[in-house]
């Protein structure tokens, strides 16, 4: 999916503010209003822009310590890796579920009032599926993430390719 430069300075001001008008979205990109428009509703057909959230303060929802939990499943199965990605995914402390490879199978990034909460996290629920063999968790200090993710450079990973 080809991006050209008014794609790329749309989608930024996107994800710096979802939730601004139009008329704002095309002034600052340098178009007529009915132009934004019909980028970002391409955008969302290509499939490119796939919804609009909300971004919520964390401590605001007494959900202010997360960590990040690795998880090793056995036997590792289609089924307990399957059914061990959607329980996980249910779980209310859950923010993230990452299905990774190497030595763990799972990366959990949970959010929870405290320390306290983390423990029975991992003792009441994680340890109590039979498929979970280990479990090692990280207090996360601080999370960041860009505002704004551009696409990569297929140019800088060397490929090649016709045309």
């Amino acid at each position: 999916m080809a991006l050209d430069e008014l794609d790329l300075a749309i989608l930024a001001e996107l994800q710096k503010d979802a939730r601004r008008t139009n008329r704002d979205l095309a002034e600052a990109v340098g178009v007529a209003p009915s132009t934004s428009l019909e980028r970002v509703r391409s955008l969302r057909e290509r499939g490119i822009i796939r919804g609009f959230t909300t971004e919520v303060d964390l401590p605001a929802l007494n959900r202010g310590l997360q960590a990040l939990i690795a998880v090793r499943i056995r036997p590792p199965s289609r089924r307990n890796i399957e059914g061990f990605r959607e329980w996980a995914a249910r779980l209310p402390e859950t923010i993230g579920v990452f299905v990774v490879s190497g030595s763990d199978d799972f990366l959990l990034h949970i959010a929870v009032p405290d320390t306290d909460a983390v423990y029975a996290f991992v003792i009441d629920r994680l340890t109590e599926r039979p498929e979970v063999a280990d479990v090692r968790t990280s207090i996360v200090y601080e999370h960041i993430r860009p505002r704004v993710i551009t696409p990569a450079d297929t140019r800088s990973r060397g490929t090649t390719g016709s045309r």
